[in-house]
């Protein structure tokens, strides 16, 4: 029988909610994990770039992913962050992620120094080789800037059996098409996952598998009820939250890093909770708030 993918479906980037003075606020984030398992999606996905994980120290990354994978308790699969700079710290935190019970890491490339293709594979082969857990890349060019290209993605998914997929985060339906025929025609349980809104529409179209996409924090009935659509062979449907998903990115010009505008996003369509940022990022002021009151209200999402 066919190996089937590990993490397929809609698995949102889930906001990590922190007190007034930048501590976790356990029950704002337990109020918004609750909230996103009841709203049917498939697994949730801790510390990534909107879990503001660039700005936390290894304590509090520990912390952070204990308290998620207890709270969740086995409801939905739960995937860590574990990537950083630092090598030997991802697999410190790749190991904790194992012991506290997660079901799997994602792990995105080194993003400070610029490392060489035959480093970049001996370094996901280490981490991969320091668990037993799945392991899901990540890739995110725009932030780190070297790109996870498809052959490597290849190559890696060739070298370790517990390397099992991919969050392709980049603004190109070309890179995720590739991504998707050059790594799945060898390895069909491979998961190919877009990481933007409005790639998820066109990654199914293509044979990928989801979305890790900021906005199932605040909307989270679009993407489910896409998939929903697309599983029920009703493509009409599904285009049409699809034009819903187009509209979604223009929030997040509102400001660089958009950490802000996600967590007043969820604040705006009902969950009442601490939007708090970490520095450098800073509270949404005023007259962005209005604004992106009134696009919400304009796609009909709150």
């Amino acid at each position: 029988m066919p190996q089937s993918a590990l993490f397929t479906g809609i698995i949102p980037p889930v906001s990590t909610i922190f007190t007034a003075d930048g501590q976790l606020d356990k029950p704002g984030t337990a109020a918004l994990i609750d909230d996103l398992i009841k709203a049917g999606v498939d697994g949730l996905f801790f510390l990534g770039s909107g879990g503001e994980f660039s700005q936390l120290g290894a304590e509090e990354r520990k912390t952070i992913a204990r308290f998620a994978i207890d709270h969740v308790d086995r409801r939905v699969p739960v995937l860590i962050g574990t990537g950083g700079t630092n090598a030997r710290e991802t697999i410190e935190l790749s190991q904790h992620a194992q012991q506290a019970g997660a079901d799997g890491i994602v792990v995105i490339n080194p993003y400070y120094w610029k490392v060489s293709e035959a480093n970049l594979i001996r370094y996901f082969e280490q981490v991969a080789d320091s668990v037993t857990l799945p392991v899901m890349l990540y890739n995110f060019p725009a932030l780190t800037g070297q790109d996870l290209t498809p052959a490597l993605v290849k190559t890696l998914a060739d070298s370790r059996s517990n390397i099992i997929g991919i969050k392709d985060t980049i603004d190109s339906v070309a890179h995720l098409r590739s991504m998707i025929h050059t790594v799945k025609a060898a390895h069909p349980h491979f998961t190919v996952l877009c990481g933007y809104d409005d790639h998820l529409f066109n990654t199914l179209l293509l044979g990928g598998d989801g979305a890790i996409s900021a906005s199932v924090n605040f909307a989270p009935q679009v993407s489910v009820n896409l998939l929903k659509a697309w599983r029920d062979k009703d493509v009409a449907k599904a285009a049409e939250y699809h034009q819903t998903l187009l509209q979604i990115p223009q929030m997040y010009q509102l400001d660089t890093p958009f950490v802000n505008v996600i967590k007043e996003a969820i604040v705006l369509c009902g969950r009442p909770i601490s939007t708090h940022v970490l520095p450098p990022a800073s509270a949404l002021d005023e007259p962005r708030k209005a604004q992106l009151k009134t696009l919400l209200q304009q796609l009909k999402l709150c």
